[in-house]
């Protein structure tokens, strides 16, 4: 039998860096005709963002997951897996490339505030303002670089202008209440809509054309700097998605394309009784069969946006918790083992390099870990997690090898001095005893330099603790619905004194992104 192949970690984990983790909705938003829009975008302020991190001397921009969200604004909660969230296209970056006449993106609401379906409105007019502008002579060349656009796109934009044109007509109705024939993707149905709603269709495809062009210009402007662009896969789809849609043979779905039973995960750190997702699960078989080609068409369209990307859930690939599409809460589902070495080799086969991070966090077995391992793939390590005063927690700093990414929290956390204010003093004393400070002394600053001086090669803090920013300032909250989301960074906040501050704390432990040895990687 054949040695199994020795995997080695992506050249980027052969470098000690230090990044930040923010979302490009929470950017600062610039007005638009004297209106500011709800959600961040990749114009004027992700390049200010990114010449900040610059003068700080960071060198990766971690982020959530970019894809189109439903109403409830998560980005682990996406329509399509493939695409780009329009609501963080520039309309003034636009305006600015000629494509549209800034005078036409006008409401009649007087709020001072742009909503989300409002964004879309704008959209459509600049949509109509697009559509003159490559039907002239000015335009002639982005209309050339269009056609490119969805020839090579063809394989995902295609299923995707067609359920953004079926959902529009039925005034967003999830793909299961649409008419059966448009459900179970009758070819006559299609090729109606098609021509029924070509409009729609094109609006789709002008969106994504003109996330995918401020992205490269993004991206670009990051290379130029010496960033990373780090991403993020949800393991899991929604049920009401694109993906699930138009690849029903890739899901455990029923005749009528209901699930047969849903994801989640059981009681954790989160929720007493477990967090029920709602997602359908893969079917596995079907997608080992085909060689996994889903899952590499979905690797590849985040490897053109990213430098490296995290997993999302990572222990859902060795074993999934199986929740019956009928309960409740998840409670009652059970673990199912998923092929993952298979598709982690199908991938390692497919891509020449694959700059892969693990989330392995929450109940990780021995065989996740062997599973990680395995593939050389760096894992995480939160140092929220780390300081409750058990000396063998996984996450507790002094269990920090080079291989982790060390984190002071992530999205799903409070804030570092949110989560501070909320222990009481027996909590703080130790956690300061820990760190050989006093009481006093304790704040985010203590947890920041904990994960810059530990000897992870990468080490990632969010915008908001760098900023000492409060629980008024978390984005997330495992298991609720309200008040997610919508945190903004306040668009003074980015100053040169934190700058120099950072910079400063980057050198001090040597986080300047410079070359290191090879990571010998213990293997299993």
């Amino acid at each position: 039998m054949a040695a199994k192949p020795r995997y080695q970690p992506a050249a980027i984990f052969n470098r000690r860096t230090a990044g930040v983790l923010l979302h490009p909705s929470s950017l600062p938003a610039p007005a638009i005709n004297g209106r500011t829009p709800c959600s961040g975008n990749l114009g004027s302020s992700a390049e200010q963002y990114l010449n900040f991190l610059s003068r700080a001397n960071l060198n990766v921009w971690q982020m959530l997951p970019t894809g189109p969200t439903h109403d409830d604004g998560s980005p682990y909660h996406s329509w399509s897996a493939l695409a780009g969230n329009p609501d963080l296209i520039c309309l003034n970056r636009l305006c600015q490339w000629g494509w549209v006449n800034s005078a036409r993106l006008t409401l009649d609401s007087e709020s001072s505030a742009i909503n989300k379906t409002e964004l879309a409105q704008l959209r459509r007019v600049a949509c109509q303002g697009f559509k003159s502008f490559i039907a002239s002579s000015a335009g002639h060349n982005v209309s050339k670089d269009f056609a490119t656009f969805i020839a090579e796109q063809h394989y995902w934009l295609d299923d995707f202008a067609l359920f953004y044109a079926i959902r529009t007509l039925h005034q967003g109705a999830s793909w299961h209440q649409w008419p059966k024939p448009l459900r179970l993707r009758s070819q006559k149905a299609l090729a109606d809509i098609r021509q029924q709603c070509a409009d729609d269709i094109f609006q789709a495809q002008f969106e994504q054309f003109a996330f995918y062009s401020q992205w490269c210009q993004v991206r670009r402007h990051a290379q130029q700097l010496g960033i990373a662009l780090f991403g993020d896969i949800p393991i899991f789809v929604a049920n009401d998605s694109v993906d699930v849609w138009a690849n029903p043979d890739q899901f455990l779905l029923d005749p009528e394309g209901n699930p047969t039973s849903v994801a989640g995960v059981p009681p954790d750190y989160f929720s007493a009784t477990g967090q029920h997702w709602g997602n359908p699960h893969y079917h596995w078989q079907t997608m080992q069969a085909d060689g996994f080609s889903w899952w590499k068409n979905r690797v590849r369209r985040q490897l053109d946006q990213f430098d490296l990307i995290r997993i999302d859930h990572f222990r859902g690939l060795c074993a999934y918790w199986e929740i019956p599409a009928g309960s409740i809460d998840a409670r009652a589902g059970q673990w199912v083992e998923a092929p993952g070495e298979a598709l982690l080799t199908a991938l390692f086969k497919e891509f020449d390099e694959l700059p892969i991070v693990a989330e392995n966090l929450g109940l990780i077995t021995a065989e996740v870990e062997q599973l990680r391992t395995g593939f050389a793939l760096p894992g995480m390590l939160v140092l929220q997690f780390g300081l409750d005063g058990e000396p063998k927690n996984i996450n507790a700093p002094h269990h920090c090898e080079p291989i982790n990414i060390v984190y002071t929290g992530t999205h799903d956390n409070d804030t570092t001095c949110g989560w501070l204010g909320s222990l009481n003093a027996e909590q703080q004393r130790h956690i300061a005893e820990y760190f050989s400070v006093s009481a006093a002394q304790l704040n985010h600053w203590t947890l920041i330099k904990a994960a810059l001086r530990s000897v992870a090669r990468m080490a990632i803090v969010p915008m908001q603790d760098w900023l000492a920013l409060g629980a008024e300032a978390r984005i997330n909250t495992p298991g609720t619905c309200e008040n997610n989301w919508s945190w903004q960074l306040d668009s003074t906040a980015l100053s040169e004194q934190l700058a120099s501050e950072i910079a400063r704390e980057i050198n001090r432990f040597d986080r300047t992104g410079d070359p290191l040895p090879t990571l010998e990687f213990m293997h299993p």
